[in-house]
Parts: C-alpha cells; structure tokens; sequence
C-alpha cells in the first residue's frame, strides 16, 4: 500500500505535483545545500570549519523558512494528500473488515451474467445446476473465544489475562 497505485500516480502526473517521497527529498536537499553553501562562506572568510558549521545551522533554519516557503508549501500539499488518501484506505478497510461493503472485485472472479433475472445454464445436460451466487450466502467461520467456545463472526472475543496488555 505504500506505493501509489496507477490511476493515483497518473492523475497526479497531470496535476504535475511530484509524490510526498519526492517532494521531501527536494526540500531535504534544498536545506542541506543551504547549510553546506553557508559553512563554506563562513569557512571562506576565515571562520573555523566546526565554527562555521555549528554557526549555519543555526542560520540555515530560519533562512529555509523564508527561502524555501514555496517547497514547504508544496510538501504540506503531499503530506495532506497522503494523510486524506490513507485516510480514506484505511475506511474501506475498516468497511470491508465489518462487512458493510464487499472487497474491490479481483480479476479472478468469474463475469456476471449477461442479464442479471436469467440463471446460468448448467455445464452439461445431467449436471445439477449450480446456485447462484444471489441465493447463497456465505458466513465467515466462527472464532474461538478464549474458553475454546465459538464466537459469532464481527464479535471480540473476551481477552484472557494471557493474551497480554489491553488498550
């Protein structure tokens, strides 16, 4: 999941924002560079280097925040489109493990019918017909609780002392 999916790195193409991962190695460099370039001017001008170095740093932070307000801008974009983005994974996932919506369809999933009142003929005149997938319903297995006894489905199980610390 940490990987852009291509739909997402598309649009983005379009929109011409690079990724979180790009944009915080741009405004990462972009500091570097401005505190290497302030260490060598100091040093230049007769400053000790641990002098100059430890004298840039200090410098360089509040200068980055003028300098590169246009970086830090696009990176707060990246890291909210990130955030909304697993924001809404984390939903349907949440949706999904509640049952509330089904999973994303695979490609290994058989094709619906053409027309959705017709059954599927069976494969060969003798065989049973299959039921269809409306006239059955699956259950997920029932859990074990901590006794050994089952637990319906999308139901906690009563934590023992020995399944560890509780939130």
């Amino acid at each position: 999941m940490t990987s852009p999916t291509p739909p997402q790195a598309a649009a983005r193409e379009r929109a011409g924002e690079p990724g979180l991962a790009t944009t915080v190695a741009l405004y990462t460099l972009a500091r570097l560079g401005l505190l290497a370039v302030l260490t060598v001017v100091l040093a230049l001008i007769g400053v000790p280097w641990l002098v100059a170095l430890l004298v840039a740093l200090v410098v360089a932070l509040p200068l980055s925040m003028v300098l590169f307000r246009g970086l830090r801008e696009r990176l707060d974009r990246a890291i909210a489109a990130s955030t909304a983005r697993r924001s809404s994974e984390r939903a349907s996932l949440r949706a999904q493990l509640r049952g509330d919506v089904g999973p994303p369809p695979s490609p290994d999933t058989p094709a619906a019918p053409a027309s959705p009142g017709v059954p599927a003929a069976p494969a060969s005149p003798g065989a049973p017909a299959a039921p269809s997938a409306s006239s059955t319903v699956a259950s997920p297995p029932a859990a074990a609780g901590a006794d050994g006894a089952e637990v319906p489905a999308g139901s906690d199980p009563v934590p023992s002392e020995g399944d560890g610390p509780t939130r």
